[in-house]
């Protein structure tokens, strides 16, 4: 019974990041820029190097933060989408594999369906390069997601050979 409440909790989970992905890319290319903007505007403003610059190499050092920005938080979500795919799996008598293989092509589908989502998004457009930062993210994700299990499956096994003995 354990196992099927681990397994409730971590669908809605991953059914959550993807419905916060989807309020993104559902966002118009205005709207979604002024966020990264924001964000571009609070880790730059204590950085005298960059405020102190004239106002033209300015914008363009912070347009080339701000795509970084964005960047990373495509990396970053879907890097959570990887983790609980990964998790997901793990709780399924499979194959460490297949465990794998499907947790990175369910991501790679979903950051396809993504970006093919964006095509109808004023101001946004689908990109392939995007789809392969997603899924950068993705793979990120399920080797940490291994990672964490691993260890926690050999730290079990050492315990429970211990009591053993």
């Amino acid at each position: 019974m354990k196992i099927n409440v681990l397994r409730a909790i971590l669908i809605f989970l991953l059914i959550t990041q993807m419905w916060i992905i989807f309020g993104f890319s559902n966002q118009d290319g205005e709207t979604s820029g002024s966020i990264s903007r924001k964000i571009t505007e609070i880790i730059t403003k204590n950085i005298s190097a960059i405020q102190n610059l004239p106002k033209d190499e300015k914008q363009i050092v912070l347009k080339r933060i701000e795509h970084i920005v964005r960047k990373l938080a495509h990396f970053s979500i879907y890097a959570v989408i990887g983790f609980l795919l990964m998790s997901l799996m793990s709780t399924y008598k499979i194959k460490q594999k297949n465990r794998i293989c499907i947790s990175a092509i369910i991501g790679l589908l979903y950051a396809i369906s993504d970006e093919i989502h964006q095509a109808f998004i004023p101001g946004r457009g689908p990109l392939v390069s995007d789809v392969f930062i997603d899924s950068s993210g993705v793979i990120m994700g399920i080797f940490i997601a291994y990672i964490i299990i691993s260890f926690c499956l050999s730290k079990l096994f050492i315990n429970e050979v211990g009591s053993m003995r």
